[in-house]
């Protein structure tokens, strides 16, 4: 782990159930000058999450891989047409068009041919805190505890 992200002797100043309280908390001691460069905020009890959005099919794959290699096409394409004269701009881009294409469609059926029907969804990927705690270094332990138990409002698990 980095330097910057090392305390000495790390203890817990607090556990929030939200990013935010524990930010709210941080920018509490900094406001009555507590030694915040001391303080660390650490996500814990991960949980991967993933949200399913929608069902593949041979159709939706194949229309997506042609997409995708449409405009890595057109970028080759434009890239290309840099070197060469303006008579001859829009043959090059489309025929870097049309390469992508037969390139998006191929990558994307080998893939998908390649899960055998094992994972006809798709998803994105989260990995989220569902626990924040404050850590502070030992020494000013005592002194952050103190100013916490003042904060308005407080939400935090000492």
């Amino acid at each position: 782990m980095p330097e910057i992200f090392a305390l000495e002797y790390p203890q817990s100043l607090g556990v929030f159930d939200k990013y935010a309280d524990a930010q709210q908390a941080v920018d509490y001691l900094s406001d009555n000058e507590f030694p915040v460069q001391n303080c660390l905020i650490v996500g814990t009890e991960l949980r991967q999450v993933e949200r399913v959005t929608g069902r593949l099919t041979w159709s939706r794959v194949l229309l997506g891989g042609a997409v995708s290699g449409a405009w890595l096409g057109l970028l080759i394409g434009l890239l290309l047409s840099i070197f060469t004269d303006k008579s001859s701009f829009f043959s090059i881009v489309g025929v870097g068009l049309l390469f992508g294409v037969v390139f998006g469609i191929i990558s994307a059926a080998m893939g998908y041919a390649a899960t055998r029907g094992q994972r006809d969804f798709s998803s994105v990927q989260k990995v989220v805190a569902t626990k924040y705690e404050v850590l502070v270094e030992h020494k000013h332990l005592a002194a952050g505890q103190e100013l916490l138990a003042k904060m308005p409002g407080k939400k935090v698990d000492l």
